[in-house]
């Protein structure tokens, strides 16, 4: 008996060696792309560390069924010689438990805010902008990852910026709530959002 107990034992941790090590697969592929740990180091490449399983797995949805803009876009580490790759490619060959395994790895790394310029006096009315139509489901300035509802504190402002050009041109899904808000905010107004979250580094 002790020794069957033992061959369970190998084989479960066996198992969970393989496990980790096709995660670790799947993060290098993700990372050269994203950034090390998903700390992306590009203006039109988000950082995905520390962002809620919940965000990461409903955006890898939205690029399988293709709700989303899937422009393919180079490799930015790892070897660069690869073809360009789109994220609709990418997350149409993960497993659901794969999509699972990669969210709660990225959701454990710490966030890193992006060292970017910004303009004081238009982050300024940004805050103002955020604290009226934002900050009800954007909580404590759109850092917390608890909501679900994404990071903006200290994303990168191209990717933000491209995104919610998205959002406008109805290229991406999003709350009716959100849409009303969006609707009716100005190209300046944007822009003194997008300054605001840059200014959060």
């Amino acid at each position: 008996m002790h020794g069957k107990f033992v061959l369970i034992a190998l084989g479960l941790a066996c198992s969970a060696a393989a496990a980790a090590a096709d995660v670790s697969a799947l993060v290098k592929t993700c990372d050269d792309c994203h950034g090390e740990k998903g700390v992306s180091r590009w203006s039109d490449v988000p950082t995905i560390a520390g962002v809620s399983p919940v965000v990461l797995s409903d955006a890898i949805g939205s690029y399988r069924s293709k709700e989303r803009p899937c422009e393919p876009s180079e490799y930015r580490q790892g070897d660069k010689t690869r073809q360009k790759v789109s994220m609709c490619t990418v997350a149409g060959k993960l497993s659901d438990a794969e999509v699972d395994a990669v969210g709660q790895y990225y959701a454990k790394q710490r966030f890193v805010a992006a060292k970017q310029p910004f303009d004081a006096a238009l982050a300024k009315q940004g805050k103002a902008i955020h604290d009226r139509d934002c900050e009800k489901c954007h909580t404590d300035n759109a850092r917390d990852p608890a909501e679900d509802a994404g990071i903006l504190a200290g994303q990168w402002t191209g990717y933000l910026k491209a995104e919610f050009a998205n959002f406008k041109a109805g290229k991406r899904e999003q709350p009716k709530k959100m849409k009303v808000k969006l609707d009716k905010l100005t190209d300046q107004d944007i822009k003194a959002l997008l300054n605001f979250y840059a200014s959060l580094q």
